[in-house]
Protein backbone atom coordinates (compact mmCIF):
# COMPACT_ATOMS: atom_id res chain seq x y z
CA UNK A 1 0.00 0.00 0.00
CA UNK A 2 2.87 2.35 0.96
CA UNK A 3 4.55 2.17 -2.43
CA UNK A 4 0.49 2.84 -3.58
CA UNK A 5 -0.03 5.46 -1.92
CA UNK A 6 3.62 7.86 -1.77
CA UNK A 7 3.21 8.83 -5.69
CA UNK A 8 4.94 12.04 -5.44
CA UNK A 9 2.91 14.69 -8.23
CA UNK A 10 -0.54 12.72 -7.35
CA UNK A 11 -3.84 13.37 -5.82
CA UNK A 12 -4.34 10.74 -2.98
CA UNK A 13 -7.74 10.03 -1.59
CA UNK A 14 -7.67 7.74 1.86
CA UNK A 15 -11.74 6.38 2.21
CA UNK A 16 -11.88 3.96 5.35
CA UNK A 17 -14.78 1.92 5.88
CA UNK A 18 -14.55 0.40 10.07
CA UNK A 19 -15.24 -2.96 10.37
CA UNK A 20 -15.81 -4.85 13.55
CA UNK A 21 -13.36 -4.94 15.93
CA UNK A 22 -11.06 -7.81 16.29
CA UNK A 23 -10.47 -9.31 19.94
CA UNK A 24 -7.07 -11.11 20.42
CA UNK A 25 -5.34 -12.74 23.51
CA UNK A 26 -5.12 -9.17 25.81
CA UNK A 27 -6.02 -7.06 23.33
CA UNK A 28 -8.49 -5.40 20.40
CA UNK A 29 -7.39 -4.98 16.76
CA UNK A 30 -9.52 -2.09 15.01
CA UNK A 31 -10.66 -3.68 11.48
CA UNK A 32 -11.17 -1.46 8.09
CA UNK A 33 -11.41 -1.10 4.75
CA UNK A 34 -9.40 1.45 3.16
CA UNK A 35 -9.85 2.45 -0.52
CA UNK A 36 -7.07 4.13 -2.16
CA UNK A 37 -7.55 6.40 -5.04
CA UNK A 38 -4.08 7.76 -6.79
CA UNK A 39 -4.28 8.90 -10.07
CA UNK A 40 -6.86 6.80 -12.28
CA UNK A 41 -6.01 3.50 -10.03
CA UNK A 42 -8.38 2.17 -7.12
CA UNK A 43 -6.84 -0.14 -4.82
CA UNK A 44 -9.21 -1.61 -1.42
CA UNK A 45 -6.98 -2.87 1.58
CA UNK A 46 -8.17 -4.69 4.33
CA UNK A 47 -5.95 -3.12 7.89
CA UNK A 48 -5.97 -4.59 10.97
CA UNK A 49 -4.13 -2.14 13.55
CA UNK A 50 -3.08 -3.22 16.93
CA UNK A 51 -2.63 -0.57 19.55
CA UNK A 52 0.77 -0.62 21.64
CA UNK A 53 2.38 1.33 23.84
CA UNK A 54 4.50 3.27 21.45
CA UNK A 55 2.79 3.52 18.62
CA UNK A 56 0.32 0.76 16.58
CA UNK A 57 1.18 -2.08 14.59
CA UNK A 58 -1.27 -2.20 11.29
CA UNK A 59 -1.46 -5.02 8.45
CA UNK A 60 -2.51 -3.66 5.13
CA UNK A 61 -3.64 -6.20 2.96
CA UNK A 62 -4.66 -5.94 -0.96
CA UNK A 63 -7.44 -7.58 -1.77
CA UNK A 64 -6.12 -10.21 -3.60
CA UNK A 65 -3.72 -11.40 -0.60
CA UNK A 66 -6.86 -11.30 1.55
CA UNK A 67 -7.97 -13.99 -0.35
CA UNK A 68 -5.59 -16.06 -0.56
CA UNK A 69 -4.96 -15.40 3.15
CA UNK A 70 -8.58 -17.22 3.44
CA UNK A 71 -7.63 -19.87 1.47
CA UNK A 72 -4.75 -21.03 3.45
CA UNK A 73 -6.71 -20.11 6.76
CA UNK A 74 -9.33 -22.58 5.99
CA UNK A 75 -5.85 -25.27 4.51
CA UNK A 76 -4.57 -24.42 7.92
CA UNK A 77 -8.13 -25.24 9.98
CA UNK A 78 -7.90 -28.82 7.78
CA UNK A 79 -4.41 -29.32 9.52
CA UNK A 80 -4.38 -28.79 12.91
CA UNK A 81 -6.32 -31.50 14.75
CA UNK A 82 -3.29 -33.81 12.83
CA UNK A 83 -0.66 -31.70 13.87
CA UNK A 84 -1.79 -31.66 17.10
CA UNK A 85 -2.31 -35.42 17.50
CA UNK A 86 1.04 -35.98 16.08
CA UNK A 87 1.94 -34.59 20.15
CA UNK A 88 5.41 -32.61 18.41
CA UNK A 89 7.59 -31.06 20.88
CA UNK A 90 6.82 -28.26 18.55
CA UNK A 91 5.09 -27.75 15.41
CA UNK A 92 4.56 -24.30 13.30
CA UNK A 93 2.23 -23.99 10.39
CA UNK A 94 1.65 -20.69 8.64
CA UNK A 95 1.03 -18.73 5.86
CA UNK A 96 2.88 -15.78 4.64
CA UNK A 97 2.16 -13.19 2.12
CA UNK A 98 4.93 -11.09 -0.04
CA UNK A 99 5.07 -8.04 2.45
CA UNK A 100 5.28 -9.73 5.27
CA UNK A 101 1.54 -10.99 7.35
CA UNK A 102 1.64 -14.04 8.87
CA UNK A 103 -1.10 -16.40 9.85
CA UNK A 104 -0.80 -19.39 11.15
CA UNK A 105 -0.29 -21.73 14.28
CA UNK A 106 2.36 -23.33 16.36
CA UNK A 107 1.30 -26.73 18.61
CA UNK A 108 3.35 -27.22 21.78
CA UNK A 109 2.32 -29.31 24.83
CA UNK A 110 -0.45 -30.57 23.01
CA UNK A 111 -1.98 -27.60 22.57
CA UNK A 112 -1.95 -24.95 19.09
CA UNK A 113 -1.95 -21.23 19.45
CA UNK A 114 -2.97 -19.20 16.57
CA UNK A 115 -1.71 -16.27 15.72
CA UNK A 116 -1.68 -13.37 13.16
CA UNK A 117 2.01 -11.08 12.58
CA UNK A 118 0.65 -7.63 11.24
CA UNK A 119 4.15 -6.88 9.79
CA UNK A 120 7.68 -8.06 9.37
CA UNK A 121 9.91 -6.16 11.33
CA UNK A 122 9.68 -4.93 14.68
CA UNK A 123 8.49 -6.58 18.31
CA UNK A 124 5.06 -6.59 19.62
CA UNK A 125 3.77 -6.71 16.20
CA UNK A 126 1.91 -10.10 17.05
CA UNK A 127 -1.91 -10.82 17.68
CA UNK A 128 -2.71 -14.44 19.65
CA UNK A 129 -6.40 -15.53 18.24
CA UNK A 130 -8.62 -17.42 21.06
CA UNK A 131 -11.23 -17.80 18.63
CA UNK A 132 -11.26 -19.05 15.28
CA UNK A 133 -14.98 -18.40 14.13
CA UNK A 134 -13.92 -14.47 15.23
CA UNK A 135 -11.00 -14.13 12.64
CA UNK A 136 -12.67 -16.36 10.13
CA UNK A 137 -16.25 -13.94 10.19
CA UNK A 138 -13.80 -10.80 9.99
CA UNK A 139 -11.95 -12.12 7.41
CA UNK A 140 -15.61 -12.54 6.08
CA UNK A 141 -16.86 -9.40 6.90
CA UNK A 142 -13.86 -7.57 4.99
CA UNK A 143 -13.94 -9.92 1.53
CA UNK A 144 -17.53 -8.89 1.57
CA UNK A 145 -17.34 -5.19 2.25
CA UNK A 146 -14.68 -4.84 -0.43
CA UNK A 147 -16.70 -6.69 -2.90
CA UNK A 148 -19.61 -4.27 -2.19
CA UNK A 149 -17.49 -0.99 -2.30
CA UNK A 150 -16.15 -2.02 -5.60
CA UNK A 151 -19.50 -2.24 -7.22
Amino acid sequence: MEQFASQSGVITKFTDTNLSNLKAGYTVAETRIRKLNSADNVKYFYQIEKPGKYGSSTASIIYSDLLEIIKAFNSLKSEVDNDVSNNPDYLENKFITEDGFQLGYYVSKEKATWYIKLEKYGSDKTLFIKDLKQIESNFTEAKNKIEELKK
